[in-house]
């Protein structure tokens, strides 16, 4: 008995803090109580009379992860484990080995080393696969593997590793350095500066700050601002990159929500350090948050002209609550708003399709907004550029191949089978593309491809239903649809092999290679450069 009433105690306070807190406390109190009631006497039930022995915790956390899975990705409860972890790894004690890792299916695998940082000093290289941490298996670490790469500065720690089927043990002696927010800056042969940024930490500012200085004292003739990739941060430091080049006092950016306290606006606080000088901008499908509150409020204030393609569309603004016995909620309490009014959120996950993936908000219920000058906006789908580079309409098929390990999997065969002591005149060739064709039509890249996978569940359920003389006609079929993808990957062939020899390059020489070779090689780079030089083209752009 005293057992249940542990377990019950425990499960209330846990559901109770989830739903409620003292700020975003709703109006439905009598369904929240009644909901919870219901759900702690079925906790209670299944776990005092299932057929088999239950772990209340994990049942707890298995609810938990549901309940919020229903919301929205950014929505996620943490337990005591997992905050404690983050707080030491914030808190400056700890550091990593300079490195970005991807951990899936109990897997370490590298996908990006930074120069002169401890995993480069070592030769540690992307698509090195970790497989064991100080004589500890990545596979029994499971989830936790990657919390074991951390450490107190200066200490050491072994990695095993696998690469291209051989196996090699390093020791990496942890430092605490962090790779810089600004890569790349380069006052360019025609005048034009180039400023790449490629994450919003909390040194971003300061660095593009500096980097705006020197192009003014070497009298630049424009700025191109690049953002492209970047998967945003802190929102801060995207209102101090705005106030470089506009007024003091002027909104960047809102959060509004049902909660009044929620309700903010992110305001200018100093002096620029130019109101003058040409501005561009350049965005992609994974350029995101922070990245489209710099766009965004740009664009609005006629400050900038923007370049490339739609961003990612993410305008959902999380807060960290505590709960009980150390565990956390991250829940989304507002969207964020750019000058104009304009939401920047694209997936609609109050709408959801059968297969429970968000909604994109259609095109036809976009809202039109102004900018200062007028010009005419829509919100619904991230960031729409001024000047859209590259196919408006790219095939989901496209996008999803570019996005899928096919990309990063070729840079890392390139890599092992090449040497390449310049970028200077690297190319790939057209038997280089052929491989490329034929390693995206494998089976491991095309598991998650709707198509394809749509074949398939046709094929399950006509056997199900007894239904077996359909075989050569299903042929037929992925025949075609091979054939299919094979023809739009030749139409896209240019932006295919862009994003290749990126990746490629920043095997060699690392992300400043790579924006160093898209100076000298990339349409939207080129297609900033001519915009800002014919002055016309950008004063009319801006009316």
């Amino acid at each position: 008995m005293k057992l249940y009433h542990k377990k019950r105690g425990v499960v209330l306070g846990i559901i109770a803090l989830l739903f409620i807190s003292t700020t975003a406390y709703k109006n439905d109190y009598f369904e929240i109580a009644k909901q919870l009631d219901i759900f702690s006497t079925l906790f209670k039930e299944v776990n005092m009379n299932y057929v088999d022995e239950t772990n209340p915790a994990e049942l707890m956390q298995a609810s938990v992860k549901h309940m919020l899975e229903e919301l929205d990705p950014y929505t996620t409860y943490s337990n005591e484990q997992d905050v404690e972890r983050a707080r030491i790894n914030q808190s400056g004690a700890y550091v990593g080995i300079g490195a970005t890792i991807n951990a899936t299916k109990n897997k370490l695998i590298i996908v990006e080393v930074y120069k002169d940082l401890p995993a480069d000093k070592v030769g540690l290289k992307a698509g090195d696969e970790i497989i064991e941490i100080d004589g500890l298996s990545v596979s029994e670490l499971k989830e936790s593997a990657t919390q074991f790469l951390n450490g107190k500065k200066n200490t050491k720690v072994s990695l095993t590793y696998v690469r291209s089927g051989n196996e090699s043990t390093v020791v990496v002696a942890r430092a605490d350095k962090t790779p810089k927010a600004v890569p790349v800056t380069k006052l360019l042969e025609n005048g034009m500066g180039y400023i790449a940024l490629d994450r919003f930490s909390k040194t971003a500012s300061k660095e593009v700050e500096n980097a705006v200085k020197l192009m003014l004292i070497d009298e630049a003739q424009g700025i191109i601002l690049d953002l492209r990739n970047n998967p945003g941060g802190l929102v801060q430091e995207a209102v101090k990159i705005v106030n470089l080049f506009v007024p003091k006092g002027q909104i960047v950016v809102s959060t509004k929500s049902n909660i009044e306290a929620y309700n903010q606006n992110f305001v200018t606080q100093k002096q620029p350090l130019s109101l003058d000088i040409p501005l561009v901008v350049l965005i992609n499908q994974k350029s995101a948050s922070a990245s489209e509150i710099v766009a965004g409020a740009l664009q609005d204030l006629d400050r900038a002209v923007i370049i490339g393609k739609r961003s990612f569309g993410k305008g959902l603004v999380q807060r960290f609550k505590p709960l009980p016995y150390g565990s956390q909620l991250k829940v989304t309490i507002s969207r964020y708003y750019t000058p104009s009014g304009r939401c920047i959120q694209a997936l609609d996950y109050r709408n959801r399709k059968e297969d429970g993936s968000a909604v994109r908000y259609n095109e036809k219920e976009h809202t039109a907004f102004k900018t200062k000058n007028g010009r005419i906006v829509y919100d619904g789908g991230g960031i729409t550029p001024d000047v859209i580079t590259g196919d408006k309409n790219q095939s989901k098929f496209i996008e999803n191949l570019l996005n899928s390990p096919l990309v990063f999997d070729y840079a890392n065969l390139y890599y092992h089978n090449n040497s390449l002591e310049s970028f200077d005149d690297f190319k790939l060739s057209n038997n280089d593309f052929e491989l490329f064709k034929k390693m995206s039509v494998d089976e491991k890249y095309n598991k998650n491809d709707k198509s394809q996978e749509g074949i398939n569940n046709m094929k399950m359920i006509l056997k199900k239903e007894g239904i077996r003389d359909m075989n050569p006609s299903f042929e037929v079929l992925n025949t075609t649809l091979r054939e299919s993808k094979l023809k739009l990957i030749d139409l896209n062939k240019l932006d295919i092999l862009s994003n290749l020899e990126g990746e490629i390059i920043k095997r060699y020489f690392y992300r400043e290679g790579m924006y160093a070779y898209f100076i000298s090689t990339d349409a939207e780079i080129f297609k900033a450069q001519e915009v800002v030089i014919e002055k016309a083209i950008y004063q009319n752009i801006l009316k």
